[in-house]
């Protein structure tokens, strides 16, 4: 395989996962707008980590798996509205409620929620590497999530920057997107 045609094709794959990270980390970045830089890095590293992770899983469940993984595969867009509606609609209400006052950090558990539900659909990319040996899809993964890091982080401070503008109404927004995220992988998986 070409090895720049492989990059390419890598990086394609990671620009297009890592839109709902993207998104994601937008509202972060509105939630709580005095955000420090090692905080941005860890929160845009869940989602790159999440990001690498579920292509590999989707590998290995090709290779091992792929009879469990088809009947899951259904409930994708089921799982991400949830929990990115939930995480949305706490953000939502609080914002509602007045509750913003101080910006508070986004936790630890919301967080790995958001990483896993940003990513889950990258499960299925799991599916179009299932051609490449292991330490292929290794560096694709890879690939994916160091692109992934980046845009994050771009989204972070995007979202960090309009936060300072948008005091009172970051949370508002940020859950209103995190909801439409939810609902675009919903519609998107299920019709």
């Amino acid at each position: 395989m070409n090895v720049f045609i492989f990059a390419l094709n890598s990086m394609a794959l990671g620009f297009g996962l890592a839109m709902d990270a993207f998104s994601v980390s937008l509202a972060n970045g509105l939630h709580e707008p005095q955000m420090k830089l090692k905080r941005m890095f860890v929160i845009a590293g869940t989602f790159a980590f999440f990001q690498f992770l579920m292509p590999m899983l989707g590998w290995i469940c090709v290779h091992t798996l792929l009879e469990y993984f088809n009947a899951f595969s259904k409930l994708i867009p089921y799982i991400a509205l949830g929990l990115l509606a939930f995480i949305g609609g706490k953000m939502l209400i609080e914002g509602i409620k007045g509750e913003e006052g101080e910006s508070e950090e986004v936790g630890k558990g919301a967080l790995f929620v958001q990483g896993i539900a940003t990513s889950i659909d990258a499960l299925s990319v799991g599916f179009t590497i299932a051609h490449y040996q292991l330490f292929e899809a290794l560096i694709a993964s890879l690939i994916i999530g160091t692109v992934t890091l980046v845009i994050c982080l771009a989204g972070l401070k995007i979202g960090r920057t309009f936060g300072m503008k948008l005091a009172g109404k970051a949370s508002i927004l940020g859950g209103v997107i995190l909801i439409a995220i939810g609902l675009e992988i919903f519609i998107t998986g299920v019709f």
